[in-house]
This record gives C-alpha cells, sequence and structure tokens, in this order.
C-alpha cells in the first residue's frame, strides 16, 4: 500500500508498498503534468504514471528499502516523511496524489492545505482513504466487542484518523481544494445492483475506500467540473 507512515520500528511486508492503482489513475485529467506522489511506496504507481505521460515524477516516501525501489521510476524520491518533505518541495505541481496517506498522519489537514500551496493553479488533487462507515467495522464494534487491527488494509494498525465521505469532503474543501468529484472502490455486481437500488445510498456502508478528485482553481470564473452531494 502506497502513502504509509509506520511506527518506529515497524516494517510491512514489500507487498505493502506495491500496490497497483489503475482504477485511481484512470480518473486523472490529462496531461498530469508534474506529479508529486505523497506516499509512493515502492514506485508501482510511479510507472503507471510515466507509461501515461507524467512530465516529471517526485515522489515522498518514509520507508527507506521502499523508496529506494521508486528511485528507479521517478526524477526524485525523498525518503522522509511528507511533514519533512514539505518544505524542501520545489513545485508548482500539477497532479498531486495521496493514495492512502491521509489515515496515517499525525495532522492531515495541516498537510492538506500545504499541499494546497504547491500546487499549481489548476493543479489536481487526487485521495483516497478507508471508509470509516464500513459495515464490516460495526460488526466488529457491536457483536465482536473489537475494533479489529490488523497488519494491512482497512483496519491497518498504522491508521491514526478515520474518514467517513463527508469527512473527506470537509477536509479537501476546508484546505482550500474545489471538489470536482467523489467515487469509490469498484463494486462486485450485487453490490452495484444494491447501490442503484438504494440510490447510492448503500456505498456509505459497503465500500471500503472513497476517492476524492479536486482542483486549485485557477481563479475567479474557472470552468466548474462537477458538484458534490454532502
Amino acid at each position: 500500500m502506497s502513502g504509509t507512515q509506520l511506527s518506529i520500528g515497524q516494517r510491512k511486508d514489500e507487498g505493502y508498498y506495491a500496490n497497483e492503482r489503475p482504477d485511481l489513475v484512470a480518473m486523472l485529467p490529462r496531461p498530469l503534468g508534474r506529479v508529486l506522489d505523497v506516499g509512493c511506496g515502492a514506485g508501482t504507481v510511479g510507472r503507471q504514471l510515466r507509461s501515461e505521460g507524467a512530465e516529471r515524477l517526485v515522489g515522498v516516501e518514509p520507508d527507506p528499502a521502499a523508496a529506494a525501489a521508486a528511485a528507479g521510476s521517478y526524477d526524485e524520491v525523498l525518503d522522509t516523511t511528507v511533514e519533512n518533505a514539505l518544505d524542501s518541495l520545489g513545485g508548482p505541481f500539477d497532479t498531486v496524489l495521496c493514495y492512502d496517506v491521509l489515515e496515517h498522519l499525525v495532522d492531515p489537514w495541516t498537510v492538506l492545505r500545504r499541499l494546497h500551496a504547491i500546487a499549481a493553479p489548476g493543479g489536481r488533487l487526487q485521495v483516497s482513504v478507508p471508509n470509516a462507515r464500513h459495515l464490516s467495522l460495526a460488526w466488529d464494534l457491536f457483536v465482536r466487542g473489537t475494533f479489529g487491527y490488523a497488519e494491512w488494509g482497512h483496519r491497518d494498525n498504522t491508521h491514526l484518523r478515520w474518514f467517513t465521505r463527508r469527512d473527506l469532503i470537509s477536509s479537501v474543501s476546508e484546505a482550500g481544494w474545489e471538489i470536482l468529484g467523489v467515487s469509490h472502490n469498484p463494486l462486485s455486481a450485487p453490490r452495484r445492483l444494491l447501490e442503484r437500488l438504494t440510490l447510492g445510498r448503500s456505498s456509505e456502508f459497503l465500500v471500503f475506500q472513497w476517492y476524492v478528485l479536486a482542483m486549485r482553481s485557477p481563479g475567479r470564473g474557472s470552468r466548474q467540473f462537477g458538484s458534490v452531494r454532502t
């Protein structure tokens, strides 16, 4: 999983840093331009971005081994936390990625604001986070009597923050970004049918991840790309 900030002494399996995110990359507006990938892991997403025409790739990854692996796919990789990297990142960036990052941060709201400051006018931000309202969490809490932390996945034991759909929209918007769209991880056919039958309301409890695409407004009179139901 890209975008992890682990506690001291922890080391995840190598596969944790090698997730592919083709569904997210496919949603990004083109051209990608200069890309900042926060939590770039071992560089798997970077290779996808390069093949899609990214002009320049800069990654941030606090795990030394994963950062070393990513170096072959990026023009520059900063082997540190995003909080430390922000002081040395030049920018401006046309595309900023935070895949599975915000939930690992002590203060994701400040990070979102500072990323906004180094984005180019019209630059895009794409974020993915676990869904705090997923039914499995309610089952574990009320039936099993446990939060259910695990080594990876929805209740990864390095997660510090939790976001519902509304929380994520609010956090990104309050950091100055203009929301372009909200979506979620792909659903199975039965769950897609249920989503249609419930006019999307079932998604709040069935999706594991929420995705947000946002933009740094280029100024007054900019074209509106879409609206979001909150």
